[in-house]
């Protein structure tokens, strides 16, 4: 189901905005910071699931010495981009694939232990069908 900003209120974004912040936060804590009960903002957490609006639950971690690379893919007909943006995050290194505008079609968010495995993710990348070429950017820092 298609996620849609329709018919969601204040309440709802400031529910969203708390969740990206600490997706851990209990619903007492939550409820406590809306002014709702613990029962309505369950509830509100299923419908925006429901929805499609909450995708999943996830965290936000760094390890030492991981790298973290955002890999920019072209892409060529015939084959759709959906199609290579889901063959692209069955590699399980892939965290996030994200279709964009501009010069490139897709943007593959990947972690790994050292630069030999980044190279395992591009090497992967690149023998799908439908990838004309890719630019690598290995995150330094992140805030």
């Amino acid at each position: 189901m298609r996620a849609s900003g329709e018919g969601l209120d204040r309440k709802d974004y400031k529910l969203l905005e708390l969740l990206r912040r600490n997706a851990r936060a209990s619903y007492a804590t939550l409820a406590k910071s809306l002014g709702l009960s613990e029962s309505a903002v369950r509830k509100r957490i299923a419908k925006l699931t429901r929805l499609g609006v909450i995708k999943r639950f996830t965290i936000d971690y760094e390890v030492p010495g991981e790298i973290m690379a955002l890999i920019l893919v072209k892409t060529q007909p015939p084959i759709q981009t959906p199609e290579v943006s889901k063959k692209i995050l069955e590699n399980h290194m892939v965290d996030r694939v994200y279709e964009v505008t501009g010069e490139y079609d897709i943007v593959a968010v990947a972690r790994a232990r050292d630069a030999s495995e980044i190279n395992s993710i591009i090497e992967y990348i690149r023998s799908i069908p439908g990838v004309m070429s890719t630019y690598t950017m290995i995150v330094l820092r992140s805030y």
